[in-house]
Parts: C-alpha cells; structure tokens; sequence
C-alpha cells in the first residue's frame, strides 16, 4: 500500500474498524474511504456492488459485522447468521469482481471449537464442535474464511483473513444486553457506583478465562498484515496471556472505583471454558501488542465517559 492507495474499510465506525482507521491515518494513508450503515447497506447486493463500481478501491479491510455478547447471540441466532453472511458475501464477491489489490477479512476466535486444545492454533479449525453461545456467528465467520480461500485458489485473489482475540477499547458498544464482557462490565458498575449499589450480579461463575486485546493493537496488526502477509492460512491475533473473568471483573471495579460486592450467578451460561490464541506465527512476522491491560481498561472507561 502507498501512502496515496484507496483503501476502503468497511465497518470504520466500529470498534475494530475505528481501529484501523486511526492507525492508517498514523501512518499517513491519505485516501481512506468509509460510509456509516445508513449511506451503505453492505447486506445489499446492488448497493454493494454500485459503491465498488464508484470509488474502486485499490484495498480492503473488512471489519463491519453484525456483533454480540452471550445474550445477544442466544436471542437472535437467525439475525446473526443471515447479516453476516449476507455482508461478508456481498463485501468479497465485489472486491473480486471490481479488481481490488488486497482484502482482509477479519473473523473471530469464537471459530474454534469449544473444547479445542489451548493455546488455540489456526489448524484447530473444525476439530470439533462449536460453543453453542455463540455458533450462528462463528458459523458466518468461518464461512467467510472459506470465501476468501476458495477465492484465492480458484480467482488467484490476495485475499487473507485474521481472527483476533476479544477486544475491547475506545468506540466500544456499550448496549445494556448487546454488549461483550469488558464494556457490559464498564456499564454496569459505572451504573453501580453512580447508585451507589452494594452488590451487582454477573453471569456465570466468574472461573472461565479470556484473552483481550486492545483495539489499538489490533489496529496496528491488521495494518501490518496487510503490508506484509500474503497466504491462504488465516492468523491469529492475540494478546498471549488471558485471566478469569472473576479477575477482569475486579479490573474494572478497580478503575471505576467501585467499592461494592460483585457477585456470580451459575445459573447462567459461562461460555467456553477457556480461549487463549496462539498468536506466534503472527509474532514471528515481528508484531507485538504495546498496550498494558490496566492502562488499556482506563482508557476504554474515559471513553464510556465521553460518550454515554
């Protein structure tokens, strides 16, 4: 890519793509192209298909999704599956027709089957069965990986896919039931400490373990991919170390500065036991996360501040 190439992503108002917008513009990319979800339906084929026929992108980041926690994804399974599909189908098929360089799918760890091996390495992919939590997103996810290998063999396209680890970080969702575990837990014990509350309850046992990553860091690896990686096999993108929720729970109180009793409840679904990435033949390229896990939390929370 050069500082001048039209380098179109797809989803820029979102966590990650807001993440990929921020580190181009660091880098000095001059000719970035976005539109909201009300200027372009990307679940529709011939307003896909006019926007590349426009503006012709020369590369593609494709971070728009339809995206969810645990209770989200068990209320609107048949939401989850059919957007995503319809987008990322709409998104790749243009980008194959309409001549662009280079695309990047971003996908999600939530592929791997629920009880795989940890850490989780690409070649774990369809070993075994889903999480059901969250199946009807992974399912898309996969799909589109398939889409972008089956194009790259079949069309020669330079399509690559990366599928990141839990993210949170500035342009979050902070929807009381459509959010992911960091911002859901920033909402709800600001809302806590404003009441003054002295208990709030969370789902689960508080024992399964995640990984996060900040969204900036993120940034900075799909930006690097796309300069510098060019094969069939997706890569995970991860920070390497993970914590129970119990512990990132008490994370977030502390940089809140809530001071009440967080308690669990088991009669709501955990999720998968635990999901750690392996993310070593991304750090062999020579990418290494630089946001410090406490730091990246406050931060996230100064922009729950800012904006709700």
């Amino acid at each position: 890519m050069l500082p001048h190439s039209k380098i179109y992503v797809a989803g820029h108002n979102g966590l990650a793509g807001s993440a990929i917008w921020r580190e181009l513009q660091r880098q000095g990319f001059t000719h970035l192209l976005g539109r909201r979800s009300s200027e372009l339906d990307l679940a529709q084929t011939e307003a896909v298909d006019r926007f590349f026929e426009t503006e012709r992108p020369e590369y593609v980041f494709l971070a728009a999704a339809k995206v969810g926690g645990i209770k989200a994804n068990n209320d609107f399974p048949g939401d989850f599956l059919f957007r995503n599909l319809a987008i990322q189908n709409n998104v790749i098929d243009a980008a194959r027709r309409f001549g662009v360089r280079k695309l990047l799918f971003l996908g999600s760890s939530c592929i791997y089957p629920k009880l795989a091996p940890q850490p989780l390495k690409e070649e774990y992919l369809l070993t075994g069965p889903l999480e059901p939590t969250n199946e009807w997103y992974a399912i898309a996810k996969i799909a589109g990986i398939k889409l972008c290998q089956a194009y790259r063999r079949q069309h020669g396209c330079d399509f690559i896919s990366a599928m990141p680890t839990n993210l949170y970080g500035p342009g979050d969702n902070y929807d009381t039931d459509g959010s992911h575990v960091v911002p859901g837990l920033i909402r709800r014990l600001h809302e806590a400490k404003v009441a003054d509350a002295p208990v709030v309850t969370c789902w689960g046992t508080g024992t399964p373990l995640r990984e996060f990553l900040h969204s900036d860091d993120l940034g900075r690896a799909l930006v690097f991919l796309m300069r510098n990686y060019s094969e069939e096999q997706f890569i995970n993108v991860g920070s390497g170390t993970d914590l129970p929720i119990r512990e990132l729970a008490e994370t977030v109180a502390r940089v809140i500065g809530y001071h009440g009793e967080i308690r669990w409840d088991p009669t709501k679904p955990d999720g998968t036991p635990r999901k750690l990435m392996d993310s070593s033949r991304l750090r062999a390229l020579g990418w290494r996360p630089e946001v410090p896990f406490e730091e990246g939390i406050a931060g996230a929370y100064q922009d729950f501040l800012a904006r709700l």
